[in-house]
């Protein structure tokens, strides 16, 4: 039997609706804290799979689930680079 499934053409991004269009760049070399947001949110609304999200980006799941965990636990400015860099020097000194 076929399965077939249908993905959505729009799902709610952090600053708006998102399409698989809106998805950054797979050349963009620089993750920014938005990109970072746009990705997960258009991984959680099923826009795109996770699987295809890490070989389209070069991702793995772990960096993903990285960013998931620091949106979870300090929003989208969590996810700025620097802000990282803060706050794993509060937790190491």
């Amino acid at each position: 039997m076929l399965e077939f499934t249908t993905r959505p053409t729009s799902v709610a991004g952090p600053v708006g609706p998102l399409t698989i269009d809106d998805l950054p760049s797979p050349t963009a070399g620089y993750w920014v804290a938005r990109r970072k947001a746009e990705l997960l949110a258009a991984i959680d609304g099923g826009l795109i799979g996770i699987a295809d999200a890490c070989a389209r980006y070069r991702l793995s799941r772990e960096e993903l689930e990285s960013w998931r965990r620091t949106i979870d636990r300090a929003g989208i400015a969590g996810l700025r680079a620097t802000e990282t860099r803060s706050m794993r020097n509060q937790i190491i000194g």
